[in-house]
């Protein structure tokens, strides 16, 4: 897939564990709980999230990705139905050279590898056949796990967003991260659809 295929139909993504496809309108009640976590990335919802909201989003999506605008996945794990995390990558400029991306994964897959696997499949389409240069990404500061994660993905931490997103009634601190498409190397899956 090359230039702006992608934004006919998206490809599906598998690696070892974990199968990445665009959310359908079976995802609703799956997303609906996964967006619905405490610390979950919200994806433009606000809270509470709703069956309504989640299938908005849903459609948004393929909008987007139509547009050219941002794609976004579900994850499953490999040889399963259930739905177990999300990514979406947004471009940042009219070229996509430049995007941010966020995921959530439910609390029985993370610290499994999942995320680092599904991140490397995400990163590599999108520095791949998207043709992006950096990606960043905006992570609770509190969020040990996430920071780790990108961390081992090779993500620069770039600084400390003050107070820039809100939750319920507080406001919280952010880090800002990027990895450049040069820092990838080691990180690098196919995203080539394979025939069987």
């Amino acid at each position: 897939m090359t230039g702006s295929e992608w934004r006919a139909a998206l490809p599906t993504l598998t690696s070892r564990s974990v199968t990445l496809r665009e959310p359908i309108a079976q995802d609703v009640g799956a997303l609906v709980d996964l967006l619905s976590i405490a610390d979950a990335s919200r994806f433009g919802l606000e809270y509470p999230v709703t069956d309504v909201a989640v299938h908005e989003l849903i459609e948004r999506a393929q909008r987007d990705r139509e547009a050219g605008l941002a794609l976004t996945y579900v994850v499953l794990v490999n040889g399963g139905r259930t739905v177990v995390g999300a990514f979406q990558v947004r471009r940042l400029d009219p070229m996509f050279e430049a995007a941010e991306w966020e995921a959530t994964l439910a609390p029985s897959a993370r610290g499994t590898g999942i995320f680092l696997e599904a991140a490397r499949a995400v990163g590599s389409f999108a520095f791949g056949p998207i043709g992006a240069h950096r990606l960043e990404a905006r992570v609770l500061l509190q969020n040990g796990r996430a920071n780790g994660a990108l961390r081992k993905l090779g993500a620069v931490q770039e600084g400390v967003l003050r107070r820039s997103v809100r939750r319920g009634t507080d406001y919280l601190d952010q880090v800002l991260w990027s990895v450049l498409k040069e820092d990838w190397t080691e990180h690098w899956v196919s995203t080539v659809p394979r025939v069987h």
